[in-house]
């Protein structure tokens, strides 16, 4: 199940496989299974559900594993804490860290701290006192950047000159970080390079926030954030209190965009302009509070190749034809699209 977070009980569950069989939660979440790649019955949307699976004469087994599940968007960086303790036990286990050498960056909490080889730490501020930090494989602290458990800094990641960053942080592999974060996790590839305030928020790849971007994350009644969903297609309470904005892959935001709390920005969104956009932002859209337009698949196509060029990277016939096929299943929510007709 994408959705399941690892424990040391699914890890040993995979390694005990029975074929023919699915195995499930107390609540009825499947968990596992294992699928011959040459199954000639696969579904073709490729949800592996329990009807499926029934149908294909798979036996349930219940299990006594009550996993964390991602349900909603907020979860990613609400339960991030937790497995950045769990990865970081199981990663550095019985492993030395490279260290920091650098005699200008000051350290509290030196055991909690993890560098792997041909990381580079300058005049930095690593605080690991309230939660473990991992900085990886060739990644770059900069100088005046001040780093608060608990938090990751992926391989090749930039963390740039007076980057303020707060715990529960998650940076991701070659992304490039600035400006003040907390509590959010960005993927692989994605920039966030200059001022700006983002908490408890998520972004997708490739994804490039413009300079003085600003994400709320509180409201100022203090009541639970409302945010999108999918599921039930409409704006609903996360319950909680703080919530920021969830960006799908290749998302961008221009200089000087400010975005609500629970703000969501679909794949492609491209967002800009004066004032708060809609807090639902969909896939392949152009704009801002002013208004939203289409933006057109080709071109789209074109900005991803060119921003994959940057990083000698090349955009898949695979990746081209997943943003073909992202435009036509989300174009129910782009309703002026309807309007035109």
């Amino acid at each position: 199940n994408g959705r399941l977070l690892p424990s040391q009980e699914l890890l040993q569950l995979s390694k005990e496989l029975a074929p023919g069989k699915y195995y499930t939660d107390a609540k009825g979440n499947i968990l596992l299974a294992s699928i011959p790649l040459n199954n000639d019955r696969l579904p073709p949307d490729g949800l592996i559900t329990r009807a499926y699976l029934e149908s294909i004469d798979y036996q349930e087994v219940l299990t006594a594993i009550s996993p964390s599940i991602v349900s909603s968007l907020s979860d990613i960086f609400s339960l991030n804490r937790a497995f950045i303790h769990f990865d970081f036990e199981l990663i550095t286990s019985n492993r030395k860290s490279q260290g920091i050498s650098d005699p200008h960056t000051r350290i509290y909490a030196k055991d909690n701290l993890f560098v792997e080889e041909g990381a580079q730490v300058k005049a930095a501020i690593i605080n690991a006192e309230n939660g473990p930090i991992y900085i990886g494989r060739g990644a770059a602290v900069q100088e005046g950047a001040m780093v608060r458990g608990n938090h990751v800094v992926g391989d090749y990641a930039t963390i740039n000159m007076g980057t303020r960053m707060r715990g529960d942080s998650s940076i991701g592999p070659y992304a490039k970080v600035g400006g003040e974060i907390t509590n959010s996790v960005i993927h692989s590839f994605s920039n966030k390079s200059h001022e700006g305030y983002l908490g408890n928020s998520v972004l997708g790849s490739y994804c490039n926030l413009g300079a003085d971007t600003n994400v709320s994350n509180l409201k100022n009644t203090y009541g639970a954030v409302k945010q999108w969903s999918y599921r039930q297609e409409k704006l609903i309470s996360t319950g909680k209190t703080f919530c920021g904005a969830v960006f799908g892959d290749h998302a961008k935001t221009g200089i000087n965009t400010m975005l609500n709390t629970g703000t969501v920005v679909g794949y492609s969104g491209n967002v800009f302009g004066a004032g708060y956009p809609p807090k639902f932002i969909p896939s392949f859209s152009w704009g801002g509070a002013s208004g939203l337009t289409t933006y057109d698949v080709t071109k789209a196509i074109e900005v991803a190749t060119t921003v994959k060029s940057r990083r000698n990277l090349p955009l898949t016939l695979a990746e081209r034809r997943a943003m073909e096929e992202i435009y036509v299943r989300t174009a129910i929510y782009r309703q002026w699209e309807k309007e035109k007709v």
